[in-house]
């Protein structure tokens, strides 16, 4: 039972850590005036990947490639399929005074990156998955991708003036308190990560599971729980547009930025990681732009929500099903 206790208080580690980080980075860009969508963009959006970070960078530094790559693929389809289903059957999330068409299709685009980088070594007879110089590839889009972002959202004007006394975390807190405060969370994530990491693959040992599986699942669900709160809180406001942007923004950092990052500390092989679990991860993403563009709505309905998460509990079943029949 220790190992269970363990894998839980690393979770919960990492879920404090990244809501302190992001409540830390935030009373420090509000104290610096900086605009709320650059907030949301990088702050809200990086800080809640900031859990597969941590996961994949320390799956990588151990050698372990497919709960780097199974974490960031089992995270996207989770962004996707439970928590924008569940945000939407809070409340329907209507998205209709953004522009997200592009990020969306950026969302479809990159998953399909990811599948074809993974497999163009096999082209040249090496084995599927990334290395150094697919990792440069993907951070080099992530950076084009980010500046492209900031310098187009920049030149919009807010749509709402910027109110002078707002109540956040870490208001009333001294200046100079706010990066000690930053980096003491950073610290936190690591620990929690490492130890997450380390009693996942116990877990995965002694249930007689795949690495790949448990990165898929419990992995991915837990490092998603940040992205989740921060979902169901913005529905249960109305604020769809924040739901959305949150989930379209992490699961482009989690490719470009994670994986990128994680490929060039350690070579990743995908491992347990199938060609399925990359299909699901693309369809996914169609699916939310299809659903988006369809009828000119902008919009996720309830009965939309209610797909998102019957489509992700049987993906789920089917891989726990046939993960247990090759085990029989």
């Amino acid at each position: 039972m220790e190992v269970y206790g363990l894998l839980i208080l690393g979770l919960l580690m990492l879920v404090y850590g990244a809501d302190t980080l992001v409540d830390a980075s935030v009373a420090i860009a509000k104290r610096a005036k900086v605009p709320d969508f650059v907030i949301g963009l990088t702050i809200i959006g990086i800080g809640t990947s900031a859990p597969e970070l941590f996961v994949s960078v320390s799956s990588a530094i151990k050698g372990m490639g497919d709960v780097a790559i199974g974490n960031v693929v089992g995270s996207n389809i989770a962004n996707i399929m439970l928590i924008l289903g569940a945000s939407a059957v809070v409340a329907p999330l209507s998205m209709s005074a953004t522009k997200f068409g592009r990020d969306i299709v950026g969302g479809i685009l990159v998953a399909l990156g990811l599948t074809g980088l993974c497999y163009a070594p096999l082209a040249l007879k090496g084995e599927a998955g990334l290395s150094w110089w697919q990792g440069l590839i993907m951070l080099a889009f992530f950076a084009l991708y980010f500046y492209k972002v900031f310098k187009d959202k920049g030149e919009q004007k807010p749509q709402e003036p910027k109110r002078e006394n707002e109540d956040y975390r870490f208001a009333d807190t001294r200046g100079w308190l706010l990066p000690i405060i930053a980096i003491a969370a950073l610290a936190v994530m690591l620990w929690g990560g490492n130890m997450f990491v380390n009693n996942a693959v116990e877990i995965a040992k002694l249930l007689g599971l795949s690495q790949a599986v448990i990165a898929i699942t419990v992995i991915a669900i837990g490092t998603s729980l940040p992205e989740l709160i921060t979902c169901l809180i913005a529905a249960s406001k109305g604020n769809g547009a924040l739901a959305l942007g949150n989930v379209i923004g992490s699961n482009i950092f989690n490719v470009l930025l994670i994986l990128g990052t994680s490929s060039l500390i350690h070579p990743l092989s995908l491992g347990g990681i199938t060609t399925v679990d990359l299909g699901v991860m693309i369809g996914s993403a169609s699916l939310l732009s299809l659903w988006y563009y369809t009828g000119g709505r902008e919009k996720i309905d309830r009965w939309e929500g209610c797909i998102f998460l019957a489509l992700y509990i049987a993906y789920i079943a089917w891989l726990l099903g046939a993960f247990k029949g090759l085990l029989a």
